[in-house]
């Protein structure tokens, strides 16, 4: 099997990097995409599905092979990733992995307590060039074949 990069690519802010850093080295780019969007970068297999909530997580994980690089900022979809034996990367550079899943998982599960009961979490900060150079370099890192 053949490495690839799988995006969900709806809000990913770094689709740019991964097609220059995958194009020079020949991995396949696979952007997968919900009909409200539109993309076209000229080198990604660009997959469209329905606009139904999970669509996008649904179908990456239907085509996920274990060689696989899943770059996604839902805690979610990086768990079945996980769980599938690939790897998962965050768009600000952050590997996904078993000894940060249930904190990540536990974090986002408390905030979401603190909204339904009326109060208020922080957002995350303005993106940054340290954050495009960090998702580089943990991407550059991860197609060479290095861990943690």
């Amino acid at each position: 099997m053949i490495m690839r990069i799988l995006v969900d690519a709806d809000a990913c802010p770094v689709k740019e990097i991964i097609v220059r850093r995958a194009e020079q080295r020949n991995v396949p780019v696979i952007m997968i995409i919900d009909t409200s969007h539109v993309l076209n970068d000229g080198y990604s297999t660009v997959i469209t599905v329905d606009r139904q909530a999970d669509s996008v997580d649904f179908k990456l994980i239907s085509i996920l092979d274990k060689e696989d690089i899943v770059v996604t900022q839902d805690y979610g979809l990086a768990a079945m990733v996980l769980g599938k034996g690939a790897r998962a990367l965050n768009q600000n550079g952050m590997e996904y992995t078993a000894q940060n899943m249930d904190r990540l998982l536990l974090e986002r599960h408390v905030s979401r307590e603190i909204r339904r009961s009326g109060g208020r979490t922080k957002g995350p900060s303005k993106r940054s060039r340290e954050d495009d150079e960090h998702s580089e370099h943990r991407l550059v890192s991860m197609m060479n074949g290095c861990f943690l």
